[in-house]
């Protein structure tokens, strides 16, 4: 199945099949109960989603939203399962898979435990380049966005990535 950037895959709360993110970037959203939109996760190819979900069902923790156009193959849930039962063997793919997320998360998590907002947007942008190269985290992630993952306001990020600017700029 083919996502167009802004398109959604799956909103919090429903339930239904898995999905296997082929090509192209993922944000899961939560949307607290005052409507506010918050980014908690970003889905990169080869993710299997839910991550919650991949040993029993579950409701969708958030809402999947493609950042690029992406590539998902639709995992059907039952049949998931069933194949879970019958290939015991399969329970080591998902312990793998969720191993790579929590590398991946721990490297997040290093971002946030920075002191300086300056070094935890230079760490985001460095995961961005392992993760999701070629495209530039302010390619594809609003301000707002990047302040979500860092826990910084849009304020500072912009003047951060201002900041970060000039230089280059200097040099010209």
């Amino acid at each position: 199945m083919l996502l167009h950037k802004g398109e959604t895959l799956f909103r919090q709360g429903e339930s239904g099949p898995l999905y296997r993110l082929e090509s192209g970037l993922l944000k899961i959203i939560r949307v607290h109960e005052d409507g506010v939109q918050f980014v908690v996760n970003l889905i990169v190819p080869g993710e299997t989603i839910p991550h919650h979900s991949l040993i029993s069902p579950n409701p969708y923790f958030g809402t999947a939203v493609a950042l690029t156009e992406c590539e998902v193959e639709l995992l059907p849930a039952e049949q998931w399962y069933q194949q879970l039962e019958r290939c015991p063997e399969l329970y080591r793919d998902v312990a793998l898979l969720l191993q790579n997320k929590l590398r991946m998360m721990q490297r997040r998590i290093d971002q946030l435990t920075e002191v300086t907002p300056a070094e935890k947007l230079r760490k985001l942008q460095d995961w961005f380049q392992a993760y999701i190269s070629p495209a530039s985290l302010t390619e594809v992630l609003t301000q707002d966005e990047i302040g979500q993952l860092l826990g910084l306001r849009r304020e500072t990020i912009n003047r951060l990535l201002r900041a970060s600017r000039k230089p280059a700029a200097a040099d010209r």
